[in-house]
């Protein structure tokens, strides 16, 4: 008798209790995230990674969409979570990739070398890139979360366009390539985390 109630409790309650464990995941990984940026720490951006990993495999499991309380409280952390979080990852990326072999600049970019008339001189590229960086994020997960992907090829395009002129040096290509496509990735996988929430 008591078998088929207890059986439907546990059919509810555990969509609810991956949720939730969901939300606090994500809610760690913000807390990480936030505590690398004014000092960047790897470890802390590695967890935040795996935080997030998890967090979306969570609310991968469950079948059905999540009530409107846990798609609002998912959608709001994951949006904190793209914005701020892809900025260390990128940071973190770029890093092993180019074994910081690129001169950083007084205004956030690198510093290259040109030979124009036979004399070398240093200029700054890639400059602002946090703050393009947190607004493409921005644009990527809203668009995303509000089911428009197609967005994403417009700010690429746009990206790429404003860009174009200092992508000459290798160094600069590289950086923005992988920039870019890291800080994507991560705001794809954090509105994946609210689509999959909202089922």
């Amino acid at each position: 008798m008591t078998a088929l109630p207890l059986t439907q409790f546990f059919a509810t309650a555990l969509p609810i209790a991956l949720w939730a464990l969901a939300l606090v995941v994500a809610i760690a990984s913000v807390c990480c995230v936030i505590a690398t940026l004014r000092t960047p720490r790897r470890p802390l951006v590695y967890t935040a990674a795996g935080l997030l990993a998890l967090a979306f495999l969570l609310v991968a499991i469950p079948q059905q969409g999540a009530p409107l309380i846990f798609r609002v409280l998912i959608g709001i952390v994951a949006l904190v979570l793209s914005v701020i979080g892809g900025g260390p990852a990128a940071q973190l990326t770029l890093a092993l990739a180019t074994r910081s072999t690129a001169v950083p600049g007084i205004h956030g970019g690198i510093v290259v070398h040109d030979r124009v008339s036979g004399v070398e001189e240093t200029r700054e590229v890639l400059r602002g890139g946090t703050t393009i960086g947190f607004l493409e994020r921005f644009a990527t997960t809203g668009a995303i979360m509000a089911g428009f992907p197609e967005a994403l090829g417009v700010l690429i395009a746009i990206k790429g366009v404003g860009r174009f002129t200092e992508l000459e040096a290798p160094e600069a290509r590289e950086r923005f390539i992988i920039g870019t496509l890291v800080s994507l990735i991560w705001a794809c996988v954090c509105a994946g985390l609210f689509r999959f929430a909202a089922g």
